[in-house]
């Protein structure tokens, strides 16, 4: 029995990326630091929350690749400015990855209570009717 796989079904042309991001997906899924929420504000509007208590707006960024969306976490680490009787508290590095739909993109981001919210908005497309004329022969 020969595995057909969703981008070579026969009806689904030119969806050989959309495989591609769900096994990048599959694969980014592992970790799960920092904890993460995602809301839907609206019809047409997301929101992701991440807990990153401990960090600031420097130590954070916020990058869309290849429809993509990225956050990724670095604290300084000032351990010679502070000493510690105990640290349960790491200064641990993060990345968390979301694979973003066509026509979704990040509308902003805010922090606040260590709480860093990103809000997504979808850009609905027009309906759009094509007539194809056909030709004879060798016309195009």
């Amino acid at each position: 029995m020969t595995k057909l796989t969703f981008g070579a079904h026969p009806y689904l042309l030119g969806f050989e990326q959309l495989e591609r991001l769900v096994e990048r997906t599959a694969k980014s899924g592992g970790e799960g630091y920092p904890p993460y929420n995602i809301e839907a504000v609206s019809d047409q509007a997301y929101r992701i929350t991440l807990a990153v208590a401990g960090f600031r707006e420097e130590d954070l960024a916020i990058t869309v690749e290849d429809k993509q969306l990225v956050i990724r976490g670095r604290q300084a680490d000032d351990i010679g400015e502070r000493v510690f009787l105990h640290r349960g508290i790491a200064a641990r590095a993060f990345q968390r990855s979301f694979v973003l739909a066509d026509g979704v993109e990040v509308a902003g981001a805010s922090m606040e209570h260590g709480l860093l919210n990103i809000d997504l908005r979808r850009h609905v497309a027009e309906s759009v009717v094509q007539t194809i004329r056909i030709g004879k022969g060798g016309e195009k």
